[in-house]
């Protein structure tokens, strides 16, 4: 109910009656005029109420009247009328019906109420009542008013003075209110200026009441407090500064605008306060605590705590308000605060200046003030700065206890640290004293010095304990920890505001940006520097301080929750200096964090650096230098871990605590949530974190993410049970904080990347010349950030993949190295199974950038990392083989970047992957990587390391040539599509295409690389590779060359074939003939294959009959490309070279090769024998008739005409061949080259030896001559026609060559016929053959031709001579076959070499020497060139031999032989008598009859006789030629050959025996009857009446002269011996002569018997006459058989017994 309602003002009015009636009851006795005055009072009353409607306003006007009685009442000084009366005073001015002068007189009355000490409170009561309710109290009234509260102040009484304190409080309030509400009701006015320059501090004419009020009631404030008289408060007895200066304080917080607002106020804030402030200070700032009152001569007032305290609150409100005002008051007052802080000022001012430095630290914006007025302006205090640095000192100097010299009196006050350095040596030893602290309360403690911390205030809001205390007199005492525990909570306040207040501004600048961009795209936005300016300033003025107090309680701090505070504030500041771009302090709180993670001491050397340049940067705050100091080690933390260090430590192992596995989640959380702000410091973050997981033992696993190692780790590593939970929670957020760089902005994400390289090489360093385990961190982490960041890893994939390749992947230690490898491998395998946008299919660049690495890998030369690679490989294969493209060539140059010193298990994983691309991907590869599929596949062929891959890659080869062969058109076409768009492109540059085999086709040239590939694998230094190599080339070739176009065969054929050809032939003839020890042990080396020549020698023959095989198949193809001719040359070259090759495998596989290339050898038309004859070459099923194999991919028809197959050929149009003329090779030409290679090959290897023989001089095998041999026939069908005198020598010298080479020991038994057999060998039917075809040839030939034949003979003739006279080879020693058996050869004279047994041959030979003179006697040109001649002449040498012949048979078929040949030739040589063409055969026909009759060989001992009498039989066929054949036609014969015969006859007529027959066979083995033959032939023609000259008569008579002297001679010595023997036998030779002399008298008594007389000499008979008494004398001699033969010798004398009819004288009748 408001005081102006009607029931209010009735209420009033009848309270005031009420209140009037009692006033004169009481006053009725003792006072009656007050009484009287009362009733009248009581009709005033009245008559206002009934007069006026405004009742109210008219009691106000009458107010002086109305109030009278009772200040009458007041007067008597009687306690209950005063009561009485000050109620009803109190009630009207409630109702505000008090005027002006009746408030006057009020004020005059309790005026004197207080001078007579009365109703102290009801006075106090009234004042406030009548101030408070209105505003009629003015000036001097009002200072009379004022006046009376202060002097009932100070009264005696105790609750009197508290309710004036009260009172006065509220009124100096009310005056200052008036004064606002005053300035709003004349807000919107616009007043005079005030006059400038009236310095009158009374002059307030300007100002309206109330401020003018206000005014004088502060001035005089002012006045009281600097103890000055009052201008206003007239009457002051009293005052107290402690009052005084909460009033000022009071007035100036609560109403801080008037002062902003007035001018007047504002001066006296400057001119007035602050040097009364500043004076107050002075006893404080000279005050040095210690220093002792009897050394200064002026003795020092002591600081009072009342005042000091009530100071500080002033200016604490000063500061708050008008800074602005006061800027210079302000640093004035702030360097002061500042000293308060001081170590030698008292505890208490300390504290209370730690808790003003509190206020202000929670307004950050007047902090912000603060930098921008001082620290911003040049030449001005640092205010800022050195606030926060005097924090940092004041708790530094906490923990430093105070020096013991101090008397113990003094340093009672001192607080803290002295207390506390008494309470701990109470509590017993130190340490234990601050153990028991330690369980229960958070504290700090730190070198021995303990300090509990206690909640001062809540958090952002200063609540001071010491600046409240407003009624002690007596500094309190402060309790332990109390300064420490504010400044902290000021330290935290500080970072805080000013964090979240630059944060805010930030984010609202970031807003505007947006807005801004967003509205203008196309323009920059530009900050407003000044904003930025303040912020960074602020920051690099605190952030010294800061980081020094907070290391330093972090240090200290033994609470987890202050931990974690002050690690919170280090973080923010970290992170606030990162947005700020301030790197040198944002790196010192990051350090500072990671240092405290760490076990103390610990080196690291990122944080030392850093440290180091910190360390250097000592502030000086006026005289007091603030250190960042190093941490204590003796801290009393929970041990939670001991580890390994990482780096080398002094200590061996070390020793994590729970404050350590804080910090280091603080560094996560860092990490996690400012990375995008840390830029260079991920290198202190990482390096932190790598040696906190490392001494945790957390290894990584898959994908780079850590998890907690084995206990492999040695024993050093010992975790609690505490920290075994913690770790997979940091493990996991180590990981999240990997994954959350997806959100870093790419600047942030190349400073991790940075960083973590230069981690990992700092870890590689490590790493080196030690086996210590490396710290994988670094590596581990680039993966998984690559993995998290695939869709932009273009951005980080050169410097993350960089430097895995470079540096990580070729380390020497080898965990380092796979984990660089498993890193890089998984990310290229990420990075392509990743679902890129564009896809990678279409992103050709970026899937090239992800695979470059992984072909980079092959560069690496250490196994471990290669094997990583091949597997990487083989699972993108996998996975993605289907989607490469354009990355296949950098895939297959990986699987083919292998070496031979990598070792099996690498190039097993290459070649697993280049199978996976072979069987599944060719046909999803682009064309143009074909030909790199075949270079990969054939360096596995090369490989030396694993013959398997070798050959299984050349099976490969041939399943690629398949996949060619059945995709031939849709290659051919996406082929030049490539090659168009590259002579493009060639051409815009200017340039020729550069590819290999270039002018052919595209297509064709893939073949050609995959032959080329295949020629080198042919010549590869292993056999079986080789063959394999031979046998797929020429299969492919054989198989798919009809799709190469017409020009490329040249190419096949000079570039492939021939090349290869040279490189056999090279290799073949310079291989090594060292034996081959077994290889692996129990593999066994065939004999044939046991040196490295052998087994080329496989390869020559391979490649020559595959090349040949080619040659013959697509013959009408080759001879259309030009230089067919040159070709063949180079064939028929190799196929000589190879035939001289000092291999018989290979030189007979020539022959084959040539056989074929002549089309010797024809296709067998029944398929079943189609291989036949190559098999016999070695040359694999696979080369025969390739046509009639299905072709792979599509079958081919079997055809068996090479005119039809021919024809097939897709590429170049041919035409076929005339029917009838199978044989395409006419051109003689090339026949006649053939024939030259023939004549030479045939030279060479039947050129003997020259000089003494080498062991190992080469030696040409039977089977290779024959086969050379046999080609002859064949080869001359087509040279017949120009074969000349001149070839037919060459050919014979080749022919006896052949013939004369010898056979190695060892062949022998399966060449040779067995001894008893007479068998030709394969090569010399071949030889006779060939001389056959040749004289069949002439026989049918022209005339010219017939001119050949006695080279024939000659030919002939030689080989018959080596029945006697076995052919020599060069000075080689050979065995005769004929000499022993073979066993004998093998068992006593294993000579290196046996000679044929040529007997057979020349028999044979001699035959057709026999059968061809039968038929060519007449011809003109044997007999010009007198074969008859050289016949006998050749026979005379086994006809002399004869039984010396090396076989029987031969003389005997010589014999037989010149029988037949002279029935033939002599009836011819008679012919040409005249001509003398045959005058020179009579002499060798003589010799040969004396050779032959008269042998100087004797028979064998075991001849039997039958035997004997057969060869008799022959000597007599023999002289019966003589006398039919010859003598009967002496006239035509040359005389001296007749007497050669003649003398002949005479010699086998008395032909003695040889001295070696037994007694029985003596009879027998006189060959009688040749003699007796010989005789009789002989006497027949002595006494021939045709002997046409003398001479010849004279030569048969000298004989027959010669012959009776003799037998005179013989049959005397034996009368003589027989005599003298006596009884004994005569030797049986003897015995036998005389036998024969005895039967040839008889013989020759016979023929004289026969012969005409008159043809008989007179000497003859003579000599005849005078044998007859030798004959007698004869008679007496002992033995039968002489005796017989005597009776016989003497029968005939008796046709001598008659008369002589005439005496014969001197021989004439």
């Amino acid at each position: 109910m408001s005081t102006s309602s009607p029931e209010a003002v009735k209420k009033l009015l009848e309270n005031m009656q009420t209140d009037l009636r009692s006033l004169s009851m009481e006053c009725k006795k003792k006072f009656p005029p007050v009484k009287e005055a009362a009733e009248s009072g009581i009709v005033k009353v009245k008559t206002i109420a009934a007069r006026n409607a405004g009742i109210l306003a008219a009691l106000k006007e009458n107010s002086s009247e109305v109030v009278q009685p009772f200040l009458m009442g007041c007067g008597t000084k009687e306690p209950k009328i005063t009561q009485l009366c000050l109620a009803a005073i109190q009630r009207l001015m409630s109702h505000e019906v008090v005027s002006e002068a009746a408030a006057g007189n009020i004020i005059n009355m309790l005026w004197q109420l207080m001078e007579n000490g009365l109703e102290e409170l009801k006075l106090l009561q009234t004042v406030l009542v009548l101030l408070t309710t209105n505003t009629v109290v003015h000036d001097e009234v009002l200072s009379k008013a004022i006046v009376l509260c202060f002097r009932l102040h100070f009264t005696k009484d105790n609750i009197t003075n508290n309710t004036a304190a009260a009172t006065v409080r509220q009124v100096v309030t009310v005056v200052f209110e008036r004064m606002v509400a005053e300035d709003e009701r004349f807000k919107g006015i616009v007043e005079q200026p005030p006059v400038q320059g009236n310095t009158n501090r009374r002059s307030v004419s300007t100002l309206r009441p109330s401020a003018k009020d206000a005014y004088m009631l502060f001035q005089d404030l002012c006045q009281l407090v600097n103890a000055d008289a009052p201008y206003w408060l007239v009457g002051m007895t009293e005052m107290t500064r402690t009052f005084g200066l909460e009033l000022l304080e009071s007035v100036l917080n609560d109403f801080p605008g008037v002062f902003l607002q007035h001018q007047e106020f504002s001066f006296l804030l400057k001119e007035r306060v602050c040097p009364l402030v500043i004076k107050l200070f002075s006893p404080n700032i000279k005050f040095r605590q210690g220093s002792s009152s009897a050394a200064s001569p002026a003795p020092v007032e002591k600081p009072y705590f009342p005042i000091c305290m009530r100071l500080l609150r002033v200016v604490s409100v000063l500061i708050k308000h008008f800074y602005g005002l006061l800027v210079t008051e302000c640093e004035i007052f702030l360097s002061l605060l500042v000293k308060f802080l001081d170590g030698e000022k008292p505890q208490w001012l300390r504290a209370v200046a730690v808790e003003s430095v509190h206020r202000l630290c929670v307004q950050p914006h007047l902090l912000r003030s603060f930098c921008q007025s001082y620290d911003m302006k040049q030449h001005s205090t640092k205010v800022f700065r050195d606030i926060v640095n005097a924090l940092g000192s004041f708790i530094q100097s906490l923990f430093i206890v105070p020096n013991a010299g101090n008397t113990p009196a003094v340093s009672a006050p001192a607080g803290a640290s002295g207390e506390g350095a008494r309470g701990t040596a109470q509590g017993g030893t130190g340490t234990g004293g601050i153990s028991t602290n330690l369980t229960t309360q958070a504290a700090f403690e730190y070198r021995g010095t303990w300090i509990p911390l206690m909640t001062v205030s809540i958090q952002g809001s200063a609540k001071a304990t010491y600046l409240e205390m407003l009624d002690k007199v007596e500094p309190p005492s402060i309790p332990e920890g109390y300064a420490m525990s504010v400044a902290f909570s000021a330290l935290l306040d500080l970072v805080r505001g000013i964090t979240s207040m630059i944060e805010r501004e930030l984010a609202a600048e970031e807003e505007v940006a947006a807005e801004f961009r967003e509205a203008n795209p196309d323009q920059e936005w530009q900050p407003q520097p000044g904003a930025h300016l303040v912020w960074e300033e602020m920051v690099s003025a605190c952030w010294c301080g800061l980081l020094a107090a907070l290391s330093l309680l972090l240090d200290a701090s033994t609470d987890e929750t202050a931990t974690e505070n002050i690690l919170k504030a280090e973080l923010t500041m970290a992170s606030l200096c990162g947005r700020l771009g301030l790197v040198t302090p944002r790196d010192a709180f990051i350090t500072a964090i990671c240092k405290a993670s760490l076990p103390p001491h610990y080196a690291l050397t990122v944080l030392s650096s850093n440290a180091a340049n910190l360390s250097g940067k000592a502030y000086s705050i006026q005289g007091q230098s603030v250190q960042i100091i190093s941490p204590s080690s003796e801290s009393h933390q929970q041990v939670v871990a001991v580890g390994q260090p990482l780096t080398s430590q002094p200590q061996g192992t070390v020793v994590l605590t729970a404050k350590n596995i804080q910090c280091m989640r603080t560094l996560l959380n860092l990490a996690h949530c400012h990375g995008a702000v840390l830029g260079t410091s991920w290198q202190l973050v990482l390096a932190t974190l790598q040696h906190l997981v490392w001494i945790l033992g957390l290894k990584p696993g898959l994908g780079g993410a850590l998890k907690p190692g084995r206990a492999v780790e040695g024993p050093s590593t010992v975790l609690t049970t505490a920290v075994m939970t913690d770790l997979p929670v940091i493990s996991n957020i180590l990981s999240r904080l990997f994954e959350s760089s997806q959100y870093l902005d790419d600047v942030s994400l190349h400073h991790l990347i940075n960083a973590l390289c230069s981690l990992s090489l700092e870890a590689m360093e490590m790493a080196y010349g030690n086996n210590k385990e490396p710290s994988l961190f670094a590596v581990a982490k680039l993966l998984e950030t690559g993995l998290v960041n695939m869709d932009r890893i273009e951005i980080l994939w050169r410097p993350l993949t960089g430097h895995l390749l470079e540096k990580v992947c070729q380390h020497p230690n080898s965990r380092m190295r796979e984990w660089g490898a498993e890193a890089l491998t998984a990310l290229i395998k990420a990075g392509l199974a990743y679902k890129h946008d564009p896809p990678l299919a279409q992103n050709l660049r970026l899937q090239l950038l992800l695979l470059s690495p992984l072909k980079e890998l092959s560069n690496v030369l250490h196994a471990d990392i290669r094997q990583k690679q091949l597997e990487s490989v083989l699972q993108i294969l996998q996975s993605q083989g289907d989607s490469l493209g354009p990355g296949w060539p950098l895939v297959l140059g990986v699987i083919g970047a292998i070496r031979n010193d990598q070792g099996e298990s690498l190039i097993r994983t290459a070649f697993q992957c280049l199978q996976l691309v072979v069987t599944d991907f060719l046909p999803t590869m682009p064309c143009t990587c074909l030909q790199i599929v075949v270079d990969v596949a054939g360096s596995f062929g090369l490989q030396n390391q694993e013959l398997n891959i070798s050959l299984t890659s050349i099976g490969l080869l041939w399943n690629i040539s398949d996949y060619f062969f059945q995709r031939g058109e849709a290659i051919t076409q996406e082929l030049g599509k490539e090659e168009e768009a590259l002579q493009k492109q060639a051409k815009e540059k200017g340039e020729t295409l550069n590819r290999p085999f270039h002018p052919a086709p595209p297509f064709d040239c893939l073949w050609l690389c995959l032959y080329a590939k295949l020629g080198e694998l042919c010549v590869d230094p292993r056999p079986a590779v080789r063959k394999s190599a031979g046998q797929t080339l020429f299969s492919t070739i054989a198989a798919h060359g009809t799709l190469l176009q017409q020009p490329t065969w040249h190419i096949v054929v000079w570039k492939v074939l021939f090349h290869l050809l040279d490189c056999v032939r090279t290799s073949s003839t310079t291989a090594d003939k060292e034996k081959i020890e077994s290889g692996g042990g129990n593999i066994l080396i065939h004999h044939s294959r046991d040196t490295a020549e052998k087994q080329w020698a496989e390869t020559w023959v391979l490649t020559l009959a595959g090349v040949a095989r080619i040659f013959n198949t697509r013959r009408y193809l080759l001879q259309q490309l030009g230089d067919f001719f040159e070709a063949w040359e180079i064939l028929l070259n190799h196929i000589q070279s190879a035939a001289l090759s000092k291999n018989n495998e290979v030189s007979l596989a020539a022959l084959k090769s040539f056989q074929e290339i002549l089309q010797i050898v024809t296709p067998v038309k029944d398929s079943d024998r189609a291989g036949d004859a190559f098999a016999a070459m070695g040359v694999p099923p696979v080369l025969i008739d390739p046509l009639s194999a299905s072709g792979p991919g599509r079958p081919l028809v079997r055809s068996d005409s090479l005119v039809e197959r021919l024809t097939r050929y897709n590429g170049a149009e041919l035409q076929a061949p005339p029917p009838g003329e199978e044989s395409a090779l006419e051109d003689s030409a090339l026949w006649w080259s053939a024939w030259n290679t023939w004549y030479r090959t045939g030279t060479d290897c039947t050129k003997p030896p020259s000089g003494p023989t080498e062991k190992f001089s080469f030696i040409p095998s039977q089977p290779f001559l024959t086969a050379l041999i046999q080609i002859f026939p064949a080869l001359y069908q087509h040279i017949k026609a120009n074969f000349s005198m001149e070839d037919l020598k060459k050919l014979g010298v080749i022919l006896h060559g052949a013939v004369s080479v010898p056979i190695s020991s060892d062949a022998s038994p399966f060449i040779l016929p067995s001894y008893t057999e007479a068998v030709l060998t394969s090569l010399q039917e071949a030889v006779l053959t060939a001389l056959d075809v040749l004289q069949k040839a002439i026989c049918v030939g022209p005339e010219n031709l017939q001119v050949m034949y006695p080279a024939i003979f000659e030919q002939l003739l030689l080989f018959v001579e080596f029945s006697c006279k076995p052919p020599q080879y060069g000075r080689m020693e050979t065995k005769h076959v004929a000499n022993a058996k073979y066993n004998q050869i093998q068992l006593f004279a294993p000579a290196e070499w046996v000679a044929l047994n040529y007997v057979p041959f020349a028999e044979r030979s001699l035959e057709v020497v026999v059968d061809l003179y039968h038929k060519t006697a007449c011809h003109k040109a044997v007999i010009n060139e007198k074969v008859l001649q050289n016949i006998i002449k050749t026979l005379r040498m086994p006809l002399g031999l004869k039984y010396a012949c090396p076989s029987e048979s031969t003389w005997k078929l010589a014999v037989s032989s010149l029988l037949k040949v002279l029935s033939i030739g002599l009836p011819v040589a008679r012919q040409h008598a005249s001509s003398g063409k045959f005058d020179t055969m009579w002499p060798e026909l003589a010799n040969a009859f004396e050779d032959f009759l008269f042998t100087k060989s004797t028979p064998p001992d075991n001849l039997s006789i039958q035997e004997f009498q057969k060869n008799e039989a022959v000597d007599v066929e023999v002289v019966q030629l003589i006398s039919t054949e010859i003598l009967p036609f002496a006239n035509f014969i040359p005389k001296d050959f007749v007497g050669q015969i003649m003398t002949m006859l005479n010699k086998g007529s008395i032909h003695s025996q040889s001295p070696s027959f037994t007694e029985a066979e003596v009879d027998v083995r006189m060959r009688e009857e040749f003699s007796k033959v010989c005789f009789e032939t002989l006497l027949q023609f002595s006494f021939s009446n045709k002997v046409s000259t003398p001479q010849e008569g004279y030569i048969s008579r000298m004989a027959l002269s010669v012959l009776l002297k003799r037998s005179q001679d013989v049959l005397r010595r034996y009368v003589e011996d027989e005599r003298l023997s006596g009884r004994c036998p005569l030797p049986r030779q003897q015995v036998t002569e005389i036998i024969f002399v005895l039967k040839a008298v008889s013989t020759l008594m016979d023929s004289l018997k026969k012969t005409q007389p008159e043809n008989v000499d007179g000497n003859t008979w003579a000599q005849v006459i005078a044998l007859y008494p030798t004959l007698v004398e004869c008679i007496t001699c002992s033995s039968s058989e002489v005796s017989s033969a005597l009776k016989e010798a003497l029968g005939p004398f008796k046709d001598f017994m008659q008369p002589p009819v005439s005496r014969v004288q001197n021989g004439e009748s």
